[in-house]
């Protein structure tokens, strides 16, 4: 996978770099250091994966996330930042984000990536306990007026805890192109883009 990282710090930034050309399949293809650069960079090079930070001076990696992901609905946006801030991570949901890592998380970067080249989203344990309290408290939502079957509802469910498709699969007894088939159907019934937007909607709408 090709990848692009931007962070504001050098030291980071050539950190990740040796960490991640030293894994099989990962080829860092440049880096840069600010919201502005992310936005040039992500043009210039289409990379697969963007890994960024969020702190970065006048336009900040969320700034720059939105900026991409309106032109580029699929962009395959990771943040990577020290900051849990709960504003931040509802944020990065909203606009599409596919993951928020903490930085003293190293070890599971290179796998995060790989989940997200994968077509999964990527929230730390820690963010996905915290996305509940972040929603507040949701107003009930007849799911019925859309056309969500019982089985689905049970999909959205898992998918709002975090789980991927085959940990899905395997609490539903259900295959993983199944699993995929119920998350594509739901997805166009509720007209969301992806798991990260389906999860937002739940705890806005459905979550206890």
């Amino acid at each position: 996978m090709r990848i692009i990282i931007v962070d504001d710090d050098p030291f980071v930034c050539i950190s990740l770099k040796t960490i991640l050309q030293a894994e099989p399949g990962i080829e860092v293809c440049a880096s840069g250091s600010s919201g502005e650069e992310a936005v040039r960079l992500y043009e210039e090079i289409q990379p697969d994966i963007l890994l960024m930070d969020i702190q970065m001076g006048s336009c900040s990696g969320l700034d720059a996330g939105a900026e991409i992901l309106e032109k580029h609905p699929d962009a395959r946006i990771l943040f990577l930042t020290t900051f849990s801030d709960d504003e931040y991570i509802i944020r990065a949901l909203r606009i599409g984000a596919k993951g928020y890592l903490i930085k003293q998380d190293i070890e599971t970067i290179a796998p995060a990536l790989r989940s997200v080249m994968s077509g999964q989203s990527v929230f730390g344990s820690e963010i996905v306990t915290k996305i509940p309290k972040m929603m507040g408290k949701p107003q009930r939502t007849d799911l019925g007026k859309y056309g969500i079957l019982d089985r689905e509802m049970d999909v959205i469910e898992l998918v709002a805890k975090g789980l991927n498709n085959k940990e899905i699969a395997q609490s539903l007894y259900l295959s993983e192109g199944t699993v995929r088939n119920y998350l594509s159907a739901i997805l166009d019934k509720l007209s969301l883009r992806d798991r990260t937007q389906l999860a937002v909607f739940y705890y806005k709408n459905m979550g206890d």
